[in-house]
């Protein structure tokens, strides 16, 4: 303070900092109103859709047909949600796809964690390297291009059930999987894991106790992924099951799809209830998502 009060040559330099360095904050405080257009744009185009959804379920048959979808529900009913749930036996084909999901977030996370760590570890040999090359070129080929090879064969071994769902999303997630937890790994530093050897630990004590849970953000980044792309996989579980009573929600939903018909409220019920466990899913992992990306995307 008392330099700022002070006269002379001192006095004016440090105003002129003071001043440039305030200016400066301003500066950088201004609103990108480009971006935040963008992004209010971005906005719009999902919540506007989430609001006829969640508005269509809790209106009644009538109200639903009425043509004005943007309207409230007056009064709010449950009979959408009550028809949906007894049309599409909502219980058993969330219970299905419950252990779809869940089988393939597990095996997704471990396989892709034990992959990841063996390639990193062992990068200088050439058979580890390579693995990694064709992990990543199975990324480029879609479901539809072996759609029909891989039906024939869970059919010829008894998988054309939602066991076998869960083995073929697995090795479609595995790839993408093993490139995040690549990344995320070698920004793990080998020190810690020479400290743990030189205590004793062998390599499959290393990489429960040490190496596993430094995974955890990515861990779950991964496993929100394989959860989001196996809850609403609709092409697999239509190809590979062939039991119609052993179908995941989104097959049924469109098995019972004529039976909607002009029964909106139905629908759009049906709908929300399949993808709530999602969303739900999603706001409590989102923390560790965004956590893991970035981890993920800086060596330290």
């Amino acid at each position: 303070m008392a330099i700022t009060t002070s006269t002379g040559p001192t006095s004016t330099s440090t105003r002129s900092i003071i001043t440039a360095g305030a200016s400066g904050r301003v500066g950088a405080e201004r609103i990108n109103w480009p971006g935040t257009i963008l992004l209010i744009l971005s906005a719009v185009t999902v919540l506007l859709p989430l609001y006829v959804t969640i508005s269509m379920a809790f209106k009644t048959t009538g109200q639903a047909v009425d043509g004005n979808a943007f309207s409230l529900p007056a009064p709010f009913s449950l009979d959408g949600f009550v028809q949906a749930w007894n049309l599409t036996k909502f219980p058993v084909g969330a219970g299905i796809s419950l252990f779809v999901t869940a089988g393939t977030v597990a095996l997704t996370i471990l396989l892709a964690a034990f992959a990841s760590y063996a390639i990193v570890r062992n990068w200088d040999r050439r058979l580890f390297r390579y693995s990694f090359f064709y992990l990543l070129a199975a990324m480029f080929i879609p479901f539809p291009v072996v759609a029909l090879p891989q039906i024939q064969l869970t059919g010829r071994v008894g998988l054309d059930n939602p066991l076998g769902v869960v083995i073929l999303a697995t090795m479609f997630q595995l790839s993408f999987s093993v490139l995040l937890f690549t990344a995320f790994l070698r920004s793990i530093p080998i020190e810690l894991e020479e400290s743990a050897r030189i205590d004793g630990a062998t390599t499959w004590q290393t990489f429960w106790r040490l190496i596993f849970p430094l995974l955890a953000p990515m861990s779950a980044t991964v496993g929100i992924f394989a959860f989001l792309y196996a809850w609403n996989d609709f092409m697999m579980p239509s190809l590979i099951i062939s039991d119609p009573a052993l179908q995941t929600l989104p097959v049924r939903q469109n098995l019972f799809q004529n039976q909607f018909s002009n029964n909106y409220n139905v629908a759009f019920a049906s709908y929300l209830m399949a993808m709530a466990p999602a969303i739900v899913a999603y706001l409590f992992t989102q923390r560790w998502v965004m956590e893991g990306v970035t981890q993920g995307a800086v060596k330290g």
